[in-house]
């Protein structure tokens, strides 16, 4: 290490990053490229990856190498300390102290909490069983990568987003897949009724069993081997048997916080925070699945447990504990998924009342809700080839993030919702966009960070 760094280091700030998923991963990588001297401490209970790819793990399109998103060896190359393996259980403020399993503690001057969040299952008898998995961690991953087989008939249960990230995968592997949801149609807090009813259509037609406004009542094992869940259906006076040879449970995750209990911080869905990030105590920062802040669709404070809000919340904060800070206005809901080579996702206030729609054959849906003469949230489903070589995935989703004013443009989109490229260029909306960048400058690769310190 170069000596005027290491004779600096005695006076530099601790800074404690407790998770390392998305948010935690962007602070360090953030911090680091700006701050390459900068004194890191890292506790996580896992090594650093991505969860979004686990899906392509679970479908051998990638190997288990490809899901890490930075080996413990090269962050310690970049001088970050690990605590790898530890499990955080309480939060001494006064002493700025984190308090880890088997009595240990690290002391720190700012710290970020990113701890995520974790799978939950509905209170089912029999869902605690053998053969009834999650996937949400790596470990859950590997766990079915080990029973997973082709023609193996698998039951998911729930049918929201995070479902629906396996779907490929399943469908690769040559399962025979049924989806069950309590909720009237599919991802009830992604899509409306009119989407969700072109996306089921697409699947049932390519084999896909979708059970809508079906609870599961309890799961047993069945006679032959495998499970057997009962449903009740609310046209049917007697629960519905599905037979499985394997149950994958997806109704829903929650953020890790239990263990800031008595900790004196607020929280409410998740840790509230400011618009630099940081929690009641300026010295605590939160982001990712844990973290409250403001919704810019609906001026609300929401959980934004999607994987941009967590990349862009840790990197502010990284710049943050650099002495950079910048203002979070606030994220914008969003949510992408693709099933069958059909894509669907939602922007903003997709639910809105003011809205307009438009669709055709082959899989082609449009919503689009109005703030007066701006685009306050998008749904979107066709077929995912078409729709990436158009890009109207992403030209929506600028249009909802900038809120331009799209003046006259906005009656070519009500009369022709599939002319979505001429609006966003016509409109001027690239020039709204072009000024909003997160940190004012360019990332800077981690090279540059190590090459400091050598």
């Amino acid at each position: 290490m170069n000596p005027e760094l290491r004779t600096q280091n005695s006076k530099l700030r601790r800074h404690v990053i407790l998770g390392a998923g998305t948010a935690g991963f962007n602070a360090i990588t953030t911090l680091l490229s700006i701050q390459p001297e900068a004194d890191v401490t890292l506790v996580s209970t896992e090594a650093p990856y991505a969860r979004m790819v686990l899906p392509y793990y679970l479908s051998s399109e990638i190997d288990e190498s490809n899901v890490c998103t930075i080996s413990p060896e090269r962050l310690e190359q970049l001088g970050v300390k690990l605590r790898l393996g530890s499990r955080a259980v309480g939060l001494d403020r006064a002493a700025k102290h984190l308090l880890l399993d088997g009595g240990d503690s690290l002391a720190y001057d700012d710290l970020l909490i990113a701890t995520g969040s974790s799978a939950v299952r509905p209170p089912v008898t029999g869902l605690d069983g053998a053969g009834v998995h999650d996937h949400w961690t790596l470990a859950d991953t590997q766990a079915l990568r080990r029973v997973v087989r082709p023609g193996a008939e698998v039951a998911v249960v729930g049918a929201g987003f995070i479902s629906f990230t396996i779907v490929n995968p399943l469908l690769h592997a040559g399962c025979r897949l049924t989806l069950i949801e309590r909720e009237p149609h599919v991802l009830p807090r992604m899509l409306n009724p009119a989407a969700a009813e072109v996306l089921e259509g697409w699947l049932r037609a390519r084999s896909v069993s979708v059970h809508t406004g079906a609870k599961l009542e309890r799961v047993e094992d069945a006679p032959g081997g495998g499970k057997r869940l009962l449903l009740g259906q609310p046209s049917r006076s007697s629960p519905v048997s599905h037979d499985a040879q394997l149950v994958i449970v997806a109704t829903g995750i929650k953020p890790n916080l239990d263990w800031l209990a008595g900790s004196g911080l607020q929280v409410e869905r998740g840790i509230v925070v400011d618009e630099q990030l940081r929690s009641s105590d300026p010295a605590v920062y939160a982001a990712g699945d844990v973290t409250e802040v403001a919704d810019l669709a609906s001026g609300q404070r929401a959980v934004m447990a999607i994987e941009t809000a967590a990349m862009e919340q840790g990197r502010l904060v990284g710049a943050a504990m650099a002495g950079q800070p910048r203002v979070y206005s606030g994220g914008m809901l969003m949510n992408v998924i693709e099933a069958a080579r059909l894509q669907a996702a939602s922007f903003g206030d997709w639910a809105g009342a003011d809205a307009t729609e438009g669709q055709a054959a082959g899989g082609h849906y449009r919503r689009y809700v109005w703030d007066g003469d701006r685009l306050a949230g998008a749904i979107i489903v066709g077929p995912a080839r078409q729709i990436a070589s158009e890009n109207d995935m992403g030209m929506l989703k600028g249009l909802v993030q900038s809120r331009h004013p799209l003046g006259r443009w906005k009656e070519l989109l009500i009369e022709r919702p599939f002319e979505v490229k001429k609006v966003f260029l016509a409109a001027g909306t690239v020039s709204a966009l072009l000024p909003q960048t997160l940190l004012g400058a360019p990332s800077q690769p981690l090279d540059n960070a190590l090459w400091m310190r050598g």
